[in-house]
């Protein structure tokens, strides 16, 4: 017995909501499948309680400060890890149940169970089959973990499991210091845990920009060891976990790891082979970005598994671009938004549009927050911006920084950018004082400096008072 459906959804993350919302506009022959558990991959072990935790961390770090304001007392206060992790769970518990509010009406049309394509139009789940017209297929993607290191068990962590622990140990490794390896290494750090973080990379957090990534090393240091550029083997202890690197095999004990080395998409199972389309090494099919189609099949692919920007907003574009490309007769090309990456450490780190590994020439304007006024009477003076800029006419390129409130100047970036303006454009726009705004004008200003000046009559032209108070 096969059932037929017009469209069929594999998925319940956040493209596969998506592309549930822009299906059902259209059409209430579908079905939603999805492997549980459901929740998304945000609400339940990402974006949401890995924010939750920072957010505690950063306010038990905060006492630190007090001193500096003249504010006394701030030694004697205590992080209790028990009531900090069962905040995580609790918060975490409420998105993920406004989550789940999305599919509580599907009825019979919500299958939970493991899909898998049998051919272009057909999937198998368990030992029923299904026909669709239009497939979406948006499974998702795992934590990886090499094989070797899963024989330690309990003592390794993902974000899969670390938002479960009831209490947390008095050391742990973290492996990958990519973005959720540095958010999650400093906010453990913070709340008292010893932290040892270990990457292959040169770079933190993804930054290409060689002075941005020195600068968040310099600060980060300050709070826990790293070591980049190495290779981490793991061996058992006789009170935990050792870890062993570079040429000197230098080791330290710790109670557990945190294994953020990455992603792998769900491929496994999936069946993509039984589309008769070329697959690369790592099994993927090639996605078309703006229908989301692969090929000339009537498979679309959206979300973490595509390899595209595992991120949550795109994630979400992509579920939309399917949708609505799963029930128009013709394609609907759909132009990709400015390319925006966040890590939220401190100081937080931003990419928006190029980066400056995407770039041989281009003008660059730089603010060391050290020196900017609001920074400092904030007490979060510390880290840098760098923005790039055509050498031509100054149309923003891109940027990359470690810098506070940097998801706020990301997204003011990220509006110029897709609106082509040029430095001189945003030099024209006001900047009120005192705001952490007017470092990203020092950037500008910088770049505005090496273009050819602009009319006495604009604004543009307004220069630097040369002030720390007043810049």
């Amino acid at each position: 017995m096969t059932d037929k459906v017009d469209v069929a959804i594999v998925g319940a993350g956040t493209a596969g909501l998506a592309a549930l919302q822009e299906v059902r506009k259209q059409t209430d022959d579908f079905v939603l499948i999805n492997k549980r558990p459901y929740g998304t991959t945000c609400a339940r072990v990402g974006c949401m309680p890995s924010k939750t935790l920072i957010a505690a961390a950063n306010a038990y770090h905060a006492r630190v400060l007090l001193d500096t304001f003249g504010i006394k007392g701030g030694g004697g206060l205590k992080a209790d890890i028990p009531a900090v992790m069962a905040r995580v769970r609790k918060l975490r518990d409420h998105f993920v149940e406004s989550v789940l509010k999305s599919t509580e009406d599907l009825g019979e049309r919500d299958i939970a169970g493991q899909a898998r394509l049998d051919g272009p139009n057909r999937l198998v789940v368990d030992k029923r089959r299904i026909e669709a017209r239009q497939i979406i297929l948006a499974p998702g993607s795992s934590p990886i973990v090499p094989p070797p290191w899963q024989a330690f068990g309990d003592r390794i962590l993902t974000t899969d499991t670390l938002f479960e622990e009831p209490d947390l140990p008095a050391r742990i490794g973290v492996i990958g210091l990519g973005a959720v390896g540095v958010e999650l290494a400093q906010a453990l750090a913070r709340l008292g845990i010893e932290v040892h973080g270990f990457d292959g990379a040169e770079h933190l957090a993804g930054i290409s920009d060689d002075k941005v990534a020195g600068s968040l090393h310099d600060l980060l240091t300050q709070e826990f060891p790293i070591h980049l550029g190495v290779e981490a083997d793991l061996a058992e202890a006789d009170d935990g976990v050792k870890i062993t690197w570079g040429d000197d095999n230098e080791s330290i004990v710790v109670d557990k790891v945190l294994v953020a080395v990455g992603r792998r998409p769900n491929l496994q199972d999936l069946g993509l082979d039984s589309l008769g389309v070329p697959l690369d090494d790592k099994g993927m099919p090639e996605v078309d970005p703006n229908t989301m189609r692969i090929a000339d099949t009537p498979v679309l692919f959206a979300g973490d598994a595509n390899g595209f920007r595992a991120i949550l907003h795109e994630g979400a574009d992509e579920g939309h671009i399917a949708g609505i490309n799963a029930t128009n007769d013709g394609p609907v090309r759909l132009d990709r938004r400015t390319p925006m990456t966040v890590t939220f450490c401190s100081p937080q780190v931003a990419a928006v549009g190029q980066q400056a590994g995407d770039l041989k020439e281009c003008l660059i304007g730089e603010v060391d927050y050290s020196a900017q006024g609001r920074a400092r009477v904030m007490q979060e003076n510390a880290g840098l911006l760098r923005i790039y800029a055509a050498s031509e006419g100054g149309r923003l390129l891109g940027a990359e920084m470690a810098a506070p409130d940097a998801e706020h100047l990301a997204h003011l970036l990220a509006l110029a950018i897709k609106q082509d303006l040029t430095v001189h454009d945003l030099l024209r726009m006001p900047f009120y004082h005192p705001t952490l705004e007017e470092g990203l004008r020092t950037a500008l200003r910088d770049i505005a400096r090496k273009l050819p000046p602009c009319s006495i009559s604009d604004l543009a032209g307004c220069g630097s008072l040369k002030a720390e108070a007043l810049e």
